[in-house]
């Protein structure tokens, strides 16, 4: 009996114009495909180069677990060097921002657009250094940037860990892997 006078109410109340029941605004979707590209960044097609038996992307209910991934020029040319030991602190935050532009493709090619990413969950870092180097973190921040100047302060930052090691695949200078939890296939 109280609903069907609430429901009276708000129709009587409606008709004249005295309270007006609305849909809240729709939330403007960010393109992340082409917000991407506006901040001067191309992906590559993803293909997986390795020797090594595995998958880019793994998806797993609402989360895909991207391997580690070496950065590479646009020609597709490892960045190799050791941290600590020639390589100067800008070229490995650029060596960073080339492994993570690598897993925006491999995540691309599997999702088949960067719009499912909800947010970044976690990102390891691995990086070539010398064993006095310990600036690990400042070289990952690379990729850290990248991921929330494309997804946002609040889904692009997640959780991290930044760590040296004596060498890498290929003699890279960095290698990198990430959480992030994604919308369901449509």
């Amino acid at each position: 009996m109280a609903i069907r006078l609430l429901s009276a109410f708000t129709v009587l109340v409606s008709a004249f114009g005295l309270y007006s029941v609305s849909a809240p605004p729709p939330v403007p979707q960010t393109d992340f495909d082409k917000k991407l590209a506006d901040m001067g960044y191309e992906l590559p097609v993803s293909k997986s180069t390795s020797v090594g038996i595995f998958k880019p992307v793994v998806i797993v209910g609402n989360m895909a677990y991207l391997s580690g991934h070496i950065p590479r020029t646009k020609d597709g040319q490892i960045l190799r060097g050791k941290m600590g030991g020639g390589v100067t602190m800008e070229q490995g935050q650029e060596a960073a921002r080339r492994s993570a532009i690598a897993m925006l493709a491999s995540l691309k090619a599997e999702l088949g657009t960067l719009n499912r990413v909800k947010r970044l969950v976690k990102t390891t870092g691995m990086v070539n250094s010398t064993p006095d180097f310990t600036d690990q973190s400042k070289v990952i921040n690379g990729c850290s940037q990248l991921i929330k100047d494309l997804f946002g302060p609040e889904n692009g930052v997640g959780a991290r860990a930044a760590v040296g090691m004596s060498s890498l695949p290929a003699g890279a200078v960095c290698e990198i892997e990430a959480i992030f939890e994604i919308e369901p296939a449509p």
